[in-house]
């Protein structure tokens, strides 16, 4: 580990937490350069919902460089984005009756939620947009403006402007409708709070907690931003490819937002891949008015393809993943009632779902315990509370549970026989499966 050590910055996070030389992984699982066998509860961050290596992807992909298919491409017109196009239509967008058009954005999901920041004050000419507590919308100056994370947000090294922040749902407690509050503010002049061009959301918080908003409270919001001629824009990023149980996050609500931001599992592959959607009426960019080297990766193009192939012709996949959250639910809400002493508490929906421990200590001691026994699982939350489970969708049912079954036995000796592993066992050897 010495390369890293002495050229690697110290902004590095999740090498920290995981002190291994990874080598290779397949499917739900990681190994390490001595053959340890890791279950992935964390996939990328979300940026492998099916998996790692995926065979078919591969193949694909594979197939497409052989081949001598074009790599870089600008915005050019490529036989691999007119058969993403064709696909993403066909099976996305048409039998959800969304009417969008699509803009390749730079690779990553704060390339698109910037272009939607940039795309929603062009068209309304105001400056300020409402974002909401908790939010997490990436790094760059604009989406970081949106994100509401104090640590990360005091990395900027200047002010951040240009947003209004307000109560998520639930914020202030179950009997406060925030909704009735964002209402309250947009129509009184004088709040203080500037009509806004738009709303940005997540229907899940990863990042912020695994907070989830009800599909009334998106719905509200939905029509509170029609009220208003405010635009609704959707970050998808995390919660959607399928996370929540459906392709996007917002559908059982019945909404259609103005703007949606996809990226992470997009590609299907772990490619970097982003975009914004929007409705036809918004598309008043001049040719080059926003762009990037890097828009629309070829490669991601051809993995994205093969993945919405496989997974998304029909309902079965995506009802799967309900299957699986709601397994998820059951065994998260055991181990609450078990172990909890009243005062953990599981969030989230789908496959989308964490154990509130309170604080990031106590979380903290429980990953590192989980770690120890081959599971990769990490916490998220203002405190770093929430032990939030991101395992790919297609993790084998007998894969799943005993990834489960090593949270309940890591909660277990923390809560029950006190036999948690100090920080300095975290950098022992891990007690693993060899495969």
């Amino acid at each position: 580990m010495k390369i890293f050590e002495e050229l690697e910055s110290e902004v590095r996070s999740y090498a920290r937490n995981f002190p291994r030389l990874f080598k290779r992984a397949q499917g739900e699982f990681v190994y390490d350069e001595d053959e340890n066998e890791y279950i992935d509860f964390l996939a990328g961050a979300g940026a492998l919902n099916y998996g790692h290596n995926h065979p078919i992807m591969r193949t694909k992909l594979i197939e497409y460089i052989e081949s001598g298919g074009i790599t870089h491409s600008l915005d050019f017109h490529t036989d691999a984005k007119k058969e993403f196009l064709e696909t993403f239509s066909e099976k996305i967008l048409q039998p959800r009756e969304m009417d969008y058009t699509v803009m390749f954005t730079g690779p990553t999901g704060t390339n698109a939620v910037e272009a939607a920041l940039k795309m929603a004050r062009k068209l309304k000419g105001r400056s300020h947009i409402v974002s909401f507590t908790n939010g997490w919308h990436g790094q760059t100056l604009g989406s970081l403006s949106m994100t509401a994370n104090s640590h990360h947000r005091n990395g900027a090294g200047i002010a951040l402007t240009g947003a209004h922040r307000m109560p998520y749902d639930g914020y202030l407690g179950d009997q406060v409708n925030t909704i009735e509050y964002l209402d309250k503010v947009l129509t009184d002049t004088s709040s203080g709070v500037d009509l806004p061009a738009a709303c940005i959301v997540e229907t899940i918080q990863g990042e912020g907690g695994v907070n989830y908003c009800s599909i009334e409270w998106l719905r509200d919001l939905s029509d509170v931003c029609q009220k208003h001629d405010v635009l609704l824009i959707i970050d998808d990023i995390q919660a959607g490819c399928g996370r929540s149980g459906r392709f996007f996050s917002f559908e059982e609500a019945g909404i259609k937002p103005d703007i949606i931001t996809l990226s992470k599992s997009l590609s299907g592959y772990g490619l970097p891949f982003a975009l914004t959607l929007f409705k036809p009426e918004h598309d008043r960019w001049s040719p080059g008015e926003h762009n990037g080297t890097f828009r629309g990766n070829c490669h991601a193009f051809v993995t994205a393809k093969a993945a919405i192939d496989t997974y998304w012709s029909d309902d079965t996949f995506a009802a799967s993943v309900r299957k699986k959250g709601e397994y998820i639910a059951k065994r998260l809400d055991d181990i609450v009632e078990k172990y909890g002493d009243g005062n953990f508490t599981v969030k989230g929906r789908g496959m989308f779902q964490g154990i509130n421990c309170v604080n990031g200590e106590t979380a903290g001691k429980i990953t590192r315990a989980a770690y120890k026994k081959g599971l990769i699982i990490e916490t998220s939350g203002t405190d770093d509370q929430i032990i939030k489970l991101l395992c790919p969708l297609t993790i084998a049912d007998e894969v799943l549970a005993r990834g489960i079954d090593i949270i309940e036995e890591s909660v277990k000796e923390l809560c029950i026989d006190h036999e948690i592993p100090t920080e300095s066992d975290y950098f022992d050897d891990v007690t693993v499966t060899k495969k």
